[in-house]
């Protein structure tokens, strides 16, 4: 998206109307708000996750609200599978104009010693590995079309992290640094920003300890809710980010 993208005042600066939003991890969770909020925004939407009926449901919500929709079944930590969600994506709507990689999983590791091969392949895969080739993929097609936005959903987990996350917020570190990576090569057609999300209460929540035994070391005093995420997802998708790229953008309530 460029400048000649934008328009005048602000009402039409969040518009999506006419692109197509690829969104991983899209059937639940800050995932969902955004496809829904996409939604509303005009876009037709590619829900992708491992579960198939879980995408079909979202799906089905936005089809609701008079957008179309495409369920895909598809782990983003295997690269065959995101060439497949690439191909789908667009041999069904001929277009993608906003990646979001959100899929991501965040398991606790007994210790750093502790962790085995397998657990640290499989949340560097999904966490990096698969953005990695999926931005890749996608931001390579978008620069040879019309341009677009890719959104890289970190976590502020690398920016504070702590011990039983290692590989967690190693590989969300180092999807910040893609996100530097795919914007200088791609641009100018293609802006590529990372969106580094704090603590929201989204169905992880359900494994944390009971609110009055919580302390958030943020400047909100609290979580937040899955919602919240919205107007930072549109910023970075719409027009009305037309001039942001390589950037991080936090929203976290001010941890420190």
């Amino acid at each position: 998206m460029s400048g000649s993208d934008r328009t005048d005042g602000t009402s039409g600066l969040f518009d999506l109307s006419g692109k197509v939003a690829l969104v991983t991890g899209g059937s639940r969770g800050l995932g969902r708000q955004m496809v829904l909020a996409f939604a509303r925004a005009g876009a037709d939407v590619v829900i992708a996750s491992r579960k198939l009926d879980s995408c079909k449901a979202a799906a089905e919500e936005v089809e609701a609200l008079g957008r179309r929709a495409l369920a895909v079944s598809c782990h983003v930590g295997h690269w065959a599978e995101c060439e497949q969600l690439t191909d789908a994506a667009y041999g069904h709507f001929g277009r993608v104009d906003v990646l979001v990689n959100n899929a991501g999983m965040s398991p606790l590791a007994p210790s750093s010693a502790e962790t085995s091969e397998e657990l640290f392949d499989k949340v560097v895969g999904v966490n990096f590995k698969g953005p990695f080739r999926l931005g890749s993929l996608v931001a390579r097609r978008m620069c040879e079309g019309e341009g677009g936005s890719v959104i890289n959903v970190s976590s502020s987990g690398a920016l504070f992290p702590s011990p039983r996350f290692g590989p967690y917020a190693g590989a969300k570190a180092a999807l910040n640094a893609l996100t530097t990576v795919l914007a200088l090569e791609y641009a100018p057609k293609v802006r590529v920003n990372t969106l580094s999300a704090g603590p929201f209460l989204t169905d992880i929540a359900k494994h944390w300890p009971d609110e009055g035994e919580r302390t958030w070391r943020n400047a909100a005093g609290r979580a937040g809710s899955p919602e919240e995420i919205v107007t930072a997802a549109l910023y970075l998708a719409s027009p009305a980010s037309s001039y942001t790229t390589g950037s991080l953008l936090r929203v976290d309530g001010g941890l420190h």
